[in-house]
């Protein structure tokens, strides 16, 4: 048995055919194909029921499937270990949500580069359920999302708590008040991320818990796009204070919400029985101090 064999097994589960598997993996259909029918003989069982273009797990292969998971988790851990030299050069993968990778991350590469020059970090942008997968698969060592997070397979630090601000152009009429309630919100349009973002999902939970209706005017992907809309004056936002950026001066005024203080939570997840290399340590200590400025008003 091997393990480019247990690799071969589980992008075919997880496709559910042998096809696209193989493209996932850079192999002809045929070669994956005949080592899986050589694993097959070696067990003495049938993984796959064969349908059409279809692969579906026999009740063996989804007993086998979890086992071979882990083995392939375990070889991953023993190589990283083996590897993890402090003369050697380190790579770690990490991941982030859109509204926290462009402001703590690229900074903390520039500081990990100048701290600890033989870290390398690989980075993925992207959203909390695809985080969460990519660390339960193995392919990132931690990831920085928000709560809520419920899959008891991963370790779960609190990294900070943030306020939400409302965001205005800087001459809209509330840009003058340094606080806002919910109720001056009625009648303003509002520019919100779209409903994959984390954040779009605490915007709801504070209009609900505040009765409000907001007239969503616009749904965009990337926060640059909500600040260039609210900043002609399309509408108002809510965003994390991280996104708070320097060069939003003199376009962009962010305000508290008062008598609600809405917050988010940022958290690492990291898979609870993978090895904790020296690079992600280094990562994560660089990582708890340079929150701290972002902590401050």
């Amino acid at each position: 048995m091997e393990l480019y064999q247990l690799r071969y097994l589980i992008a075919a589960a997880d496709m559910g055919n042998f096809t696209r598997a193989a493209e996932s993996l850079f192999v002809t259909q045929p070669t994956l194909s005949q080592q899986i029918i050589n694993l097959e003989q070696e067990l003495g069982h049938k993984l796959f029921h064969r349908l059409g273009r279809k692969a579906v797990l026999t009740e063996a292969g989804t007993i086998f499937l979890e086992r071979a998971r882990r083995i392939l988790f375990e070889a991953d851990n023993a190589t990283k270990e083996l590897q993890d030299d402090p003369g050697l050069e380190r790579r770690i993968h990490v991941g982030a949500i859109p509204t926290v990778a462009p402001y703590l991350i690229p900074p903390l590469i520039a500081l990990c580069r100048e701290k600890h020059p033989n870290l390398q970090i690989s980075m993925r942008e992207d959203f909390r359920p695809q985080l969460v997968r990519g660390v339960l698969e193995g392919e990132l060592d931690l990831a920085i999302t928000a709560q809520p997070i419920i899959n008891k397979q991963v370790a779960v630090e609190t990294l900070m708590s943030e306020p939400l601000l409302l965001v205005v152009a800087h001459d809209h009429p509330l840009a003058r008040q340094k606080r806002v309630t919910p109720n001056d919100l009625g009648g303003e349009t509002f520019v919100l991320l779209g409903n994959a973002s984390s954040v779009a999902e605490q915007v709801q939970n504070f209009c609900g818990d505040n009765h409000i209706e907001p007239r969503v005017g616009f749904r965009c992907a990337q926060v640059a796009t909500v600040k260039s809309l609210v900043a002609i004056g399309a509408g108002v936002s809510i965003l994390p204070r991280v996104t708070r950026a320097r060069e939003d001066t003199g376009a962009l005024v962010y305000i508290d919400l008062a008598n609600c203080s809405p917050t988010r939570d940022l958290v690492i997840i990291r898979h609870l029985q993978r090895y904790q290399s020296r690079g992600v340590t280094q990562f994560l200590k660089l990582l708890h101090e340079s929150v701290q400025e972002h902590l401050l008003p």
